[in-house]
């Protein structure tokens, strides 16, 4: 099976994608159990210096998914914000040589832009990746619950308003990042028909509750990568003013060996 459509099968059970940020944190995630792999952006950015939100140049986002694709043959998914452009046909330029790489899915979010124009970047999308023969899974992110872009009453309806229009133009999944509510995550679920991709966040329902309430996918978001950083801060820190290193870790030799990749 072609990674693309196995990508595809792995959201008929309950996916979790440890969202990771390049080829080392990649081959962590794969050591661990992962059977596909997923970008932050937010991840991607810092592990380059720069800030989450559109900063990120493109050409670090390509030499990221390629360095990846290196050292890992596992499905891989690309978060790549709302495509770097307002252009849908430039963000399709961005997908084709994503899809060059070996990349079978990725992330677009709608932010505070309007659903129509999101909606026209996932045609476009979706046109180039057929034209490439690559059945592309379009997870499509929806920030009513992160960015409170309708009233807390009425904002399962707005993501599922949201959703079926992404659907239409060719979305394959449907992220709601912030939603934790079991009666929000169970009404979105029975609205769209595309499986349902939520976000680890505090009260967030057990893995065994989100599998009956039918979710499908599960991100870690940025939330790994802000735990290494908060990791390496607090051992700098410590080295800078005693000289010393306590952290917990796994051993050059172990690690030397995990990234032993030929490519």
């Amino acid at each position: 099976m072609n990674n693309d459509e196995l990508f595809h099968s792995l959201h008929e059970g309950l996916l979790l994608l440890a969202n990771c940020w390049d080829g080392g944190s990649a081959r962590l995630a794969q050591a661990a159990g992962a059977t596909a792999l997923a970008t932050s952006s937010a991840a991607v950015a810092w592990s380059h210096g720069y800030a989450d939100g559109g900063h990120l140049p493109t050409g670090l986002l390509l030499a990221t998914a390629r360095g990846i694709a290196r050292v890992s043959s596992l499905p891989l998914s690309v978060d790549i914000e709302d495509g770097y452009s307002s252009e849908p046909v430039e963000v399709a330029a961005l997908v084709r040589e994503l899809l060059a790489a070996g990349v079978v899915g990725i992330n677009i979010e709608d932010g505070n832009g309007t659903p129509e124009l999101l909606a026209r970047k996932i045609a476009a999308v979706r046109a180039a990746a057929d034209a490439a023969g690559v059945r592309l899974y379009i997870n499509i992110r929806t920030d009513v619950y992160l960015r409170n872009l309708a009233a807390p009453p009425a904002r399962a309806a707005e993501a599922i308003r949201r959703g079926e229009i992404y659907r239409n133009a060719g979305a394959s999944g449907l992220f709601v990042p912030g939603v934790s509510d079991e009666a929000d995550i169970a009404a979105i679920v029975a609205a769209t028909a595309m499986p349902l991709n939520v976000m680890a966040v505090p009260n967030l329902p057990s893995l065994e509750r989100l599998r009956a309430l039918g979710v499908h996918r599960l991100s870690a978001g940025s939330a790994i990568s802000e735990a290494s950083w908060g990791l390496v801060r607090d051992a700098t820190g410590l080295f800078l003013a005693e000289g010393r290193v306590a952290a917990v870790s796994p051993g050059y030799g172990t690690i030397n060996a995990l990234m032993a990749v030929k490519g």
